[in-house]
């Protein structure tokens, strides 16, 4: 008895596959040819946007990543430069405060001894007492006495020569002294020139009058002859 048709046995699977497969390269090859539709247009814009987008984010974002690392070099850099001149500046004032603290500890150290000096040479010298010398002693004391007061006086002379300070008070006080044309200098700078030539002419005139009269008296009496 003949089986039943079936209608699978006749069909060849490789045929079907390989017809499968040309139908979708076709239908690629005509997608790739044909001209694109307004919705692909669309769609690509949209997306070429969104990168635009990203992209412009992406350039902001390290544009900010920029800015922040130069304020950080700058910062560097300001640090290193002020630690050095700071460290220069301080290290050069030290020294030179050193330098000087170490001198004017020195000088002092030399005032204190020419005050303790100086106050003994005063001490001595106002410890001579004249009044008690004798016939006897005063030859001997007067010596000695005249000794004592050298001995101050070299004691104030190198004084005055380690100390300016010293000698600067003396010569302000000596040229007090000895000026005393200065107030008359003060008060004739205080006068105008004018006044001046007013006062020498009120001081000149009986001469002048003297000289004017003597003058007309001559010529009188050369007429006459």
């Amino acid at each position: 008895m003949p089986s039943e048709y079936d209608g699978t046995e006749f069909v060849d699977a490789d045929f079907q596959l390989h017809k499968t497969r040309s139908a979708t390269t076709l239908e690629g090859a005509s997608a790739q040819t044909r001209a694109p539709t307004l919705e692909e247009v669309g769609v690509k814009v949209t997306e070429t946007q969104q990168k635009l987008a990203e992209l412009k984010r992406l350039q902001e974002e390290l544009e900010r990543q920029r800015a922040v690392l130069e304020d950080t070099r700058r910062r560097q850099a300001e640090f290193q430069t002020g630690r050095n001149e700071v460290v220069h500046g301080i290290t050069r004032a030290l020294g030179l405060l050193e330098e000087a603290e170490f001198e004017h500890r020195r000088e002092a150290e030399q005032m204190a001894k020419a005050i303790t000096d100086l106050r003994a040479a005063l001490e001595k010298v106002e410890a001579i007492h004249e009044d008690t010398w004798t016939k006897d002693n005063f030859e001997v004391e007067l010596t000695k006495a005249l000794t004592t007061i050298e001995n101050a006086r070299m004691e104030l002379n190198s004084a005055r020569l380690r100390f300016p300070v010293v000698s600067g008070a003396d010569e302000n006080s000596n040229g007090e002294k000895h000026q005393p044309g200065a107030t008359h200098e003060l008060l004739l700078g205080r006068i105008g020139f004018f006044d001046l030539c007013r006062f020498g002419l009120a001081i000149t005139w009986p001469l002048v009058t003297v000289a004017l009269a003597a003058l007309i008296l001559l010529a009188i009496v050369l007429a006459r002859r």
